[in-house]
């Protein structure tokens, strides 16, 4: 097989040239570009929104950009940026805040970029059936009398405040201390007077239990219903399939998804070592328009394509869950409490809404809430955030890509941002679940809006 895939390389790579050469003949024309690195090794976390990565190989997308990838899942987030780090993968499918806390030190101090947002929304946050139990007499209902959306964590306050009155620690899960799901949970429960608790790395402490209310730990995605269902955690944030998998297996209820936390968040992105993009531009551009016709796909149609997605996924080199776990969020609908599934068409977002697209606002989102919960220790003026956020997003890259997408008629101009008014800023984002708006381009104004969390010259 080895050897056919080298032929098969060899054969490409000639047509190429030749398509070239005879181009040549009949006037001037550009160089052929073909990638510098053609076998490439990619790692992802088993959650469905690695599906670019699982659709850009299954559908030939990297194979027609001259790019031979072989996909790995990976035990943890944190084995899969050391192994981007130190070359043994050369890119990833990462959390949003993987590259920046890389890059200001939060952890391993490194340098990565993205050039690649792979989705938005995609998480949940479940708990236990016990805690929901305690949960449900605070919870509006419907005429129905099913449970009015969304629920805010002022129904788990007077549940947290029972166990800190009877000394007993409340626990939940994340994944990492810079993955969305960390500050998805910490922002759903300061929304609902909960503290989640402070990190001060300036004194060595990096539990983010200081103050706490509710005690966060990181806990592997796919471990997560076991551990709950242990007694470890009570609940947790987590991306699918973990929330719906607590469903099937009837040991907790998820509560509210990210969606309803913060409409289109943006979710994972594609990250590689900046050594690694200097190296290899043409590569990297390459990956980055197989990544993006993967997303085009899965959103085509009207999500036309999601069933067959769920297919795939569900193979256990990829995500390896159960075909109707995996539909039961990727296919527009959500199942909270067993029997109340409710259409959320949104709740995987992989094209739309210019979801591929690396916004300098989304970086700077993640970079103040670093901030709310003091990983970034000291405050920093305004004009940092905007640094830090060009030096690891590149929509330059991007929008090199897309181009040469829209050039060949893969996809069309109005798939994608106007690259000649795009400043990187979307506009002030007002649908949070607390009302708060947010404007990228003012991180310290927004970080004063909060009750809950460090502001302004506050340091721990």
């Amino acid at each position: 097989m080895q050897k056919i895939n080298k032929l098969r390389r060899a054969l490409l790579k000639s047509a190429v040239i030749a398509a070239a050469t005879t181009a040549a003949l009949s006037g001037p024309v550009m160089a052929a570009e073909y990638p510098e690195k053609e076998e490439l090794k990619f790692g992802f976390i088993k959650l469905t929104d690695m599906a670019p990565l699982a659709i850009a190989y299954e559908k030939g997308y990297f194979e027609d950009e001259g790019l031979y990838v072989s996909l790995e899942a990976q035990a943890n987030w944190k084995v899969l940026l050391d192994r981007v780090i130190d070359g043994q993968l050369d890119g990833a499918h990462m959390l949003a805040g993987q590259p920046l806390g890389a890059t200001i030190g939060f952890g391993t101090k490194a340098d990565i970029v993205t050039a690649f947002s792979m989705d938005l929304n995609g998480n949940g946050i479940t708990v236990s059936n016990d805690i929901w139990k305690q949960m449900k007499p605070n919870i509006p209902k419907q005429a129905d009398g099913k449970p009015v959306h969304p629920i805010k964590a002022d129904a788990l306050k007077p549940v947290v405040e029972k166990y800190k009155a009877d000394g007993k620690p409340f626990n939940m899960g994340m994944v990492f201390p810079v993955s969305t799901h960390n500050y998805e949970l910490r922002y759903w429960l300061a929304a609902g007077g909960i503290h989640p608790g402070y990190y001060a790395p300036h004194k060595g402490d990096t539990s983010g239990q200081i103050d706490a209310d509710a005690l966060l730990s990181v806990t592997p995605p796919p471990q997560m219903p076991a551990t709950m269902e242990a007694g470890t955690i009570y609940g947790y944030c987590v991306g699918e399939p973990w929330n719906q998998q607590a469903v099937f297996k009837g040991i907790g209820v998820p509560v509210i998804t990210d969606y309803e936390i913060w409409k289109n968040n943006p979710e994972k992105v594609f990250g590689v070592s900046k050594a690694w993009s200097d190296k290899y531009p043409i590569t990297h551009k390459a990956v980055v328009k197989a990544l993006i016709r993967a997303a085009a796909w899965l959103d085509a149609n009207d999500n036309a394509n999601r069933p067959e997605a769920v297919k795939i996924l569900s193979k256990s080199s990829y995500v390896g869950a159960d075909y109707d776990v995996i539909a039961n969020s990727m296919t527009g609908t959500f199942e909270y409490e067993k029997g109340d599934k409710r259409e959320v068409p949104d709740f995987n977002v992989f094209f739309r809404h210019n979801a591929t697209y690396p916004y300098y606002s989304d970086a700077i989102w993640y970079l103040t809430q670093m901030r709310r919960w003091g990983q970034i220790a000291d405050e920093k003026p305004d004009s940092w955030y905007m640094d830090i956020a060009k030096k690891v997003y590149r929509p330059d890259v991007y929008a090199t890509a897309a181009k040469e997408l829209i050039k060949e008629g893969k996809l069309k101009a109005a798939d994608f941002p106007s690259f000649d008014t795009e400043t990187g800023f979307k506009p002030p984002q007002k649908e949070f679940i607390d009302g708060v708006t947010y404007d990228g381009t003012q991180p310290n104004a927004y970080l004063k809006q909060f009750d809950i969390g460090l502001k302004g010259s506050d340091k721990i």
